[in-house]
């Protein structure tokens, strides 16, 4: 291998023919790029799955009231179910073991000032646990407490864009906001990695926001965090027993899938996950599918190259070259190219995966990526079978005679 004359004679070979050298590389490289590209937009995909739930705690049941499609002891059909605090309490109570935190929500629009400066917002009234669920980060101040829930305060945790949009270059921390007609002093500031439109949402005690509507106890929604070390099997389990609550709670039909819903959060993520990986197993197929046709293509160029050397292996034959000599020059020549041609490719696939970032997030692709060593690994299935692609050849032709070697035209 280490054999002077011999790496003189493979740098010769390939100086004397560039073009076929060139399209034993190409079709390396173009093999293992492809690889690479490919695994990688399916870790993308993955990424991508996995940032949809990144902004919100995974261990959430969300539970929206809905209309009944069935009638059931007494109650019509069509019903308007309705949460109220009365349902906190009894769901707190009858799940212990799996509740971690609860909130509830209530959602509504409407005009927000400051001086001169207005605009629409949503504010959401919620209690302090709602912090876990959203995973709100505080910039400035804090968030709401037990004691501004229990005191029905008028204080509001607002988004950094709120912010930023009334406020200007102002401190907002202290001040006081008009929230359709009621004024709301400012807390805090948070962020949410989730993006602009939470960003512009204003945080709100429930119970006042109650109050404002003539001191009612409805609620929009129910936010349940389960505790974690429960687990998906226990999540599910949890869900089901709070589905069969609700439902004797609220006289609704067992079979009445409309009356209500959960938005089980780990439920979505584990199946999403799962889609998440088919895709992977697919895309890593079709990238694997590209590695054999890289592999065909070099066994292809060469036998052709190959019986291109045929007289001049029976020369080298003639003048006392053993069969092994000559299989291990070619084959060494072969591994040779594919090792430089497949590093190659694979920096450049590497080089593209780390370019592109979020730039196809659009295509919900998201910061696309391959392991160093799947791609090493790759590489080196590539040379293995592309040296095998020579050295079938070359055992082949070395089995030649040389009288018949000198023959062939």
């Amino acid at each position: 291998m280490f054999d002077r004359d011999n790496w003189k004679e493979i740098f010769e070979t390939i100086q004397k023919n560039k073009v076929r050298t060139f399209l034993s590389g190409f079709t390396v490289a173009l093999g293992i790029l492809i690889f690479v590209v490919l695994y990688g937009f399916g870790n993308g995909l993955i990424n991508t799955f996995n940032e949809f739930f990144e902004d919100d705690a995974t261990n959430t049941f969300f539970v929206f009231p809905g209309r009944t499609s069935k009638p059931y002891k007494g109650y019509k059909s069509n019903r308007q179910i309705e949460f109220d605090n009365s349902d906190l309490t009894d769901i707190e109570e009858y799940f212990p073991l799996f509740v971690e935190y609860i909130s509830p929500r209530v959602d509504r629009g409407g005009m927000v000032k400051y001086k001169n400066e207005s605009n629409n917002y949503t504010t959401r009234g919620v209690s302090e646990s709602y912090q876990f669920a959203e995973k709100t980060i505080i910039m400035k101040g804090r968030y709401l407490n037990q004691e501004d829930i229990k005191e029905k305060a008028k204080y509001a945790v607002i988004g950094r864009l709120v912010e930023k949009d009334l406020f200007k270059n102002e401190n907002a921390l202290g001040k006081y906001i008009d929230v359709t007609g009621s004024a709301f002093k400012v807390i805090g500031v948070f962020q949410d990695d989730a993006g602009d439109d939470e960003e512009r949402r204003i945080y709100i005690p429930y119970t006042t926001r109650q109050l404002i509507e003539k001191n009612t106890d409805k609620i929009d929604q129910i936010v349940i965090g389960f505790k974690p070390e429960i687990g998906y099997n226990g999540a599910m389990a949890f869900e089901k027993k709070l589905g069969d609550f609700i439902r004797e709670k609220k006289f609704i039909d067992p079979n009445d899938q409309r009356g209500f819903f959960i938005r089980n959060v780990a439920d979505q993520l584990k199946q999403n996950q799962q889609f998440a990986g088919v895709l992977q197993i697919i895309v890593a197929f079709v990238a694997f599918g590209t590695i054999i046709a890289g592999i065909i293509g070099i066994s292809n160029i060469m036998v052709f190259v190959v019986k291109e050397r045929t007289k001049e292996i029976g020369i080298r034959k003639a003048l006392g070259a053993t069969p092994k000599s000559v299989i291990g020059t070619i084959l060494l020549e072969s591994i040779f190219i594919t090792t430089i041609s497949g590093v190659v490719g694979m920096v450049i696939g590497v080089g593209m995966l780390s370019s592109l970032g979020d730039t196809l997030k659009d295509y919900f692709i998201t910061n696309p990526f391959i392991n160093m060593g799947t791609a090493v690994f790759a590489t080196i299935v590539l040379v293995f079978f592309g040296g095998l692609a020579g050295y079938i050849p070359a055992r082949r032709a070395a089995r030649i005679k040389p009288i018949v070697a000198l023959r062939d035209e």
